[in-house]
């Protein structure tokens, strides 16, 4: 892997490729996948998977052993306000589903980054740790410079408005195509049409920016027309 953060390689336009894993998969499963390698973040998923706080702890720990990122989907928009709680048992990043309000995003910053970038709580003995970083200060500045927050844009409200989305402390864009599908049917004379579509549009919005687009469900082969377009994460 790359000496340099995951954060920095993303802001820098490195193309990234994320694998997902079960929450649920046991300890030698998950380091299967793991010492497949390959890939430069493995990604979890609470919002349509049985989840307990445990099997999180329990994920993040296997993931540290190979010293790869966990991107952890949280629950439900609405849950927010929780993303400090879930990042103190072990992720080192975290995305939020069907984000369509910059009060979202406003209450994610929030949880998610320590003062006097957020308002994260300190403690947790889960937490992901880096033994050069033990001191409140040092840990504090070194989590706002390396955790990874993702808001999942899910809608053609959010499509047309993700530079208002892409706040400063969001690393990443992410798609949800299924459900993005639904929502351009239900504008059936809408100039976006298609996922490619949207995924053009907000490309375009983000440029300067540094945030990156990440799609679900690309095929390798399929990559090199959507790096063309500007996207540089897969998952």
């Amino acid at each position: 892997m790359s000496g340099k953060s995951l954060k920095r390689r993303i802001h820098e336009g490195e193309i990234i490729i994320g694998r997902g894993a079960s929450i649920m998969a046991d300890p030698d499963e998950l380091r299967s996948i793991l010492d497949e390698g390959g890939f430069d973040f493995i990604s979890t998923d609470s919002q349509h998977s049985a989840f307990n706080e445990e099997r999180l702890v329990t994920f993040c720990n296997v993931a540290d052993e190979f010293d790869i990122p966990v991107q952890f989907r949280i629950k439900h928009t609405r849950h927010a306000y929780l993303i400090g709680n879930y990042l103190d048992l072990g992720p080192t990043g975290i995305e939020v589903p069907q984000v369509e309000l910059e009060s979202t995003v406003d209450e994610a910053v929030d949880a998610f980054y320590y003062p006097q970038v957020g308002k994260r709580s300190w403690g947790g003995a889960s937490r992901k740790v880096t033994p050069d970083q033990s001191g409140r200060l040092e840990y504090a500045q070194w989590w706002n410079e390396n955790g990874v927050l993702w808001m999942q844009i899910e809608s053609i409200n959010a499509v047309t408005n993700a530079r208002k989305i892409a706040k400063p402390g969001i690393d990443c864009l992410s798609f949800g195509p299924a459900d993005l599908s639904f929502s351009i049917e239900s504008y059936p004379n809408h100039f976006l049409q298609t996922v490619d579509d949207c995924a053009q549009h907000v490309v375009e919005q983000l440029k300067g920016t540094g945030v990156a687009v990440c799609l679900r469900g690309v095929d390798p082969e399929d990559r090199d027309r959507y790096i063309d377009m500007g996207i540089t994460m897969f998952l």
